[in-house]
């Protein structure tokens, strides 16, 4: 196994793991070229939380992605015909995009380019950043190598965003607000030449030539950042945050509740498989403080599907009937909680952190992710194989019994054994004599 290997299965969450290897494994009966791309090899090569699984194949992504829904039960959510690629969600929560290796070339500034399929070294070349322009082939007969062409890698350990050509703001110019957007989240600085560009591409109004539907799949990216407000305030700052709406502006951007957000979302521990639906609860705080008016305007400007409109519209009620049953009797045990609260949709638990005003309901929350959870995690396999289970069809069973000994206080934490004594060093037959026990040198009399 390469390093870059190594590397990724260090970074993968079990979940992530079991669908990257599912993938693999459909590609190769299909005889494709598969690359992890894009957002995945930042993040992992960034040592970041890998967010969404970013493949490239090397031919017809969308027939892949077809044939890897059918196969896998995985569904597919969104699929965008021009540049053939496809959004799968699996049955355990993951998100995979599946692309086609591709060039764009643009006719003019924000239009709508036109999409060949390419080489995977012919399609990084033509990506926005380059700490986006990495890819890791998956193929068997070269699995491991990684492609750089941009030195991508050595903008990352410089923290660094830098565009890949000359021209990235103005072919797409929705890009001046994806450079935004990974500088408040990674915190990168922006490359000197990198900055002229976006000085440039403001001073000719390149924002204006954004597309609508370019603007609202942008605000579904921001609703899935950490910290979505201060990206917003970053927005405002730079006088980008009216393309959205020209409601969003002062005291209507909600900044304050968008903190107290960040800092609920600070409490889920990291490596936790926790997940949650962030549009229905990024909307809820940014449509607060907006007018009815304002508010539907900016619904019918979004396009919300259904889901997304039923997301917003129900969170409310959902989360006061979670809150209902959290102050259940039955609930009397830390691993009744934990098990209930596992089962939950982890917006609603982000929503009653933020807006519950039942005490017991939200020290039961605040205690599933800063006590319960990090208990859950420190139970491993090797603990359970150490009392004598072996490994089968109940060990997993096992395994959730023995994390509900543990949160109850039943089963104690493992002590681990003492290391063996340091053997002395030999002095080469003579004895060491201690510092503290030398004589001191005589006083002489003056």
């Amino acid at each position: 196994m390469s390093d870059y290997m190594f590397m990724l299965d260090s970074h993968l969450t079990a979940d992530q793991s079991r669908v990257a290897a599912e993938v693999q494994a459909k590609a190769a009966e299909q005889g494709l070229n598969l690359f992890l791309s894009g957002g995945a090899m930042r993040d992992m090569l960034g040592g970041f939380p890998i967010r969404d699984l970013d493949f490239t194949v090397e031919g017809s992504a969308l027939k892949f992605a077809k044939h890897l829904a059918t196969k896998s039960g995985a569904e597919i959510l969104s699929t965008d015909d021009h540049k053939k690629s496809a959004e799968l969600l699996f049955p355990n929560g993951v998100t995979v995009e599946i692309g086609m290796a591709r060039t764009e070339r643009y006719g003019k500034p924000g239009s709508r380019p036109v999409v060949a399929p390419a080489t995977m070294h012919e399609d990084l070349r033509g990506r926005d950043f380059t700490i986006n322009a990495m890819a890791l082939s998956l193929h068997k007969a070269s699995r491991g190598l990684l492609l750089d062409p941009t030195n991508g890698q050595a903008d990352l350990e410089r923290k660094e965003l830098r565009t890949v050509h000359n021209y990235a703001f103005y072919d797409d110019p929705l890009r001046l607000l994806r450079l935004l957007r990974f500088k408040t989240r990674l915190g990168f600085a922006i490359e000197e030449r990198t900055q002229m560009q976006y000085t440039n591409a403001r001073e000719a109004e390149m924002e204006t030539k954004i597309p609508v539907e370019a603007l609202n799949l942008e605000l579904r990216k921001i609703a899935d950042e950490p910290d979505p407000g201060e990206l917003l305030r970053v927005l405002e700052e730079e006088k980008l945050a009216h393309l959205f709406s020209p409601a969003l502006a002062g005291a209507k951007l909600n900044l304050p509740t968008f903190q107290r957000l960040h800092k609920a979302r600070q409490m889920v521990p990291s490596g936790s498989e926790f997940t949650a639906h962030s549009l229905g609860l990024f909307l809820n705080v940014l449509f607060e403080k907006l007018n009815p008016k304002e508010r539907a305007a900016l619904v019918k400007r979004l396009d919300l599907s259904k889901a997304e409109l039923a997301a917003w519209q129900k969170l409310d009620a959902n989360a006061k009937k979670l809150e209902k049953e959290l102050k259940a009797p039955k609930l009397n045990r830390a691993s009744a909680i934990y098990r209930f609260l596992k089962a939950q949709p982890g917006e609603l638990m982000l929503y009653l952190l933020l807006r519950s005003q039942q005490r017991l309901v939200v020290d039961r929350i605040k205690n599933y992710f800063t006590k319960y959870i990090p208990i859950a995690l420190e139970v491993t396999d090797r603990d359970l194989l150490a009392t004598g289970i072996e490994p089968g069809p109940k060990f997993a069973k096992a395994k959730e019994d023995y994390i509900n000994g543990r949160l109850d206080g039943r089963i104690k934490k493992p002590v681990p054994p003492e290391p063996p004594p340091t053997p002395p060093q030999s002095t080469g037959g003579f004895a060491r004599r201690s510092p503290a026990a030398t004589p001191p040198p005589p006083t002489t009399a003056t």
